[in-house]
């Protein structure tokens, strides 16, 4: 047997004893390495930006992070769990009969769990930093505040119910755009490009409404990280600041979803035409599409 035959049969074994058969378990690390992968790029670039006072990172550079960021991780999960990575998408995919209802939970918990683990990443990554900018002092709000590489704060200016208007419509926007992106009976977004057009959305969703409160439109990806500097020595002022701010980004993400997917699939998706009809009007799909599902 050749070398080459050789590794291919080393390879064909190692497959056969460690790859996973249940569907369900494939779709979980999925989504667990695609928050990590969108944690550690949006994470990452802001506490580049804020560990660094502003010489190494700026607003732009911050969505940039976040664009990319979700780009890579629907690029890494995609192809296994559809890349939800947000239970807000998960949450409007069952609402519209894209996704079982009982992978609901399952996804939601490797979301959360992913996120967690990203913000541990991108601690050790900069503990050096961290320690030098803090003097190991974890502050949550203030000038020296550090929590918010993490999680996000309400602006001065914001109230509770404008802040959880503020994430309805921001998820709302995030969820209806994706619906389209997606959709094969619309114009959708060339195979394999879907990735960049969602991530377009985060830009978008940054330059237009990050004033309020940062855009988190993201449960896993705001709790998550929180849970994380509560534990990593912020303590549980992370959940009292800004008179207990910290459901806005969780409760309001999944109201945006239900409210986007319901405004897409009422003003588009119901009247798309029939197969039979689309061809009797010689109407094509522009591109061949993937779904989130």
């Amino acid at each position: 047997m050749s070398a080459g035959n050789m590794e291919l049969e080393g390879k064909r074994k190692i497959k056969e004893q460690c790859a996973l058969r249940k569907d369900i378990i494939k779709e979980f690390l999925a989504e667990f390495l695609g928050i990590f992968v969108l944690i550690l790029f949006g994470c990452g670039s802001v506490a580049q930006t804020v560990l660094s006072k502003g010489a190494l990172g700026e607003p732009l550079t911050i969505h940039i992070g976040f664009t990319l960021g979700v780009m890579m991780a629907v690029y890494v999960a995609g192809g296994v769990s559809g890349a939800h990575v947000n239970p807000a998408v998960s949450l409007a995919m069952v609402v519209l009969g894209k996704l079982p209802i009982k992978k609901f939970p399952v996804y939601v918990a490797a979301q959360f769990l992913g996120a967690f683990a990203g913000s541990c990443a991108v601690y050790g990554l900069y503990y050096d930093a961290l320690m030098e900018h803090t003097g190991g002092v974890m502050q949550v709000t203030g000038i020296n505040a550090t929590a918010n590489i993490w999680a996000s704060y309400p602006a001065k200016h914001i109230s509770v119910l404008g802040g959880f208007v503020d994430q309805v419509i921001g998820t709302a926007a995030l969820i209806l755009c994706i619906l389209a992106i997606i959709d094969g009976k619309n114009i959708g977004a060339p195979k394999g490009m879907e990735p960049l057009c969602i991530g377009l959305i985060i830009m978008a969703i940054g330059v237009s409404m990050g004033l309020n409160c940062g855009y988190p439109i993201n449960p896993a990806r705001d709790l998550g990280p929180r849970l994380f500097t509560a534990v990593a020595g912020w303590g549980m002022e992370v959940f009292r600041a800004g008179g207990c701010w910290w459901w806005i980004p969780v409760a309001g993400p999944m109201v945006g979803g239900v409210v986007g997917a319901a405004i897409y699939f009422l003003f588009i998706e119901l009247h798309h035409a029939e197969p039979e009809k689309q061809g009797e009007n010689n109407v094509k799909d522009k591109y061949e599409m993937v779904t989130l599902s």
